[in-house]
């Protein structure tokens, strides 16, 4: 599966959540239903697999992860000794690109995952371009002092200057820490993990 490069809110339509993370999403606004013309008639009872199914489809584009990757995580995660559910979502949450969105260094996920692509994050002072990174407790995420420079970027730290982070990360300016695992609580959006789990226990 490749990754999806259509229209940016078609999805968040489909799902019924704003999966780019954007405020002024489609989906926000009121009545917004299934994309296309009928859309808001196409609703109908699903089934439990049908639910298990749109639960995991949701979450994997909510974190834009692929479908053999998402899988992969879901292994780590049946594993560990904690439950299933919260270790999945703690590795979503701690994807790189993740961690540069929820610090507020881009206004989505789509463009922190750009930012770290193009070698504009630093993790611990060294220079990381791969996404799905996933930061462990204790490391230091910054933005190159090109990046910090980028007139988007000053303003968007100037709008969410009094904006409240996540209680598991910390943030002077252009600089991250996290200061402790992320835990399933700190995660607002709606998300059932238990239907992720029973898709994949079938």
């Amino acid at each position: 599966m490749a990754r999806y490069t259509g229209p940016k809110h078609h999805l968040c339509k489909a799902e019924g959540i704003a999966l780019c993370g954007s405020v002024k999403c489609p989906v926000i606004r009121k009545n917004a239903g299934l994309p296309g013309q009928h859309g808001s008639k196409r609703r109908r009872k699903q089934s439990e697999y049908g639910m298990q199914l749109r639960e995991k489809q949701k979450v994997k584009r909510m974190y834009g992860v692929l479908e053999r990757q998402f899988q992969k995580y879901y292994t780590i995660a049946s594993r560990a000794k904690k439950a299933t559910g919260e270790v999945l979502l703690q590795i979503l949450e701690t994807r790189l690109d993740n961690v540069i969105f929820r610090l507020k260094l881009a206004k989505s996920r789509a463009q922190a995952r750009q930012l770290v692509s193009h070698g504009h994050v630093l993790v611990d002072n060294k220079v990381v371009t791969i996404p799905s990174f996933n930061v462990k407790l204790g490391s230091v995420i910054s933005l190159s002092a090109q990046a910090a420079n980028l007139d988007f970027i000053k303003k968007l730290i100037e709008e969410t200057k009094n904006e409240i982070l996540p209680s598991w990360l910390s943030k002077k300016v252009t600089v991250g820490k996290i200061s402790k695992v992320p835990k399933r609580e700190d995660i607002t959006e709606e998300i059932d993990e238990r239907l992720i789990v029973e898709y994949y226990s079938r």
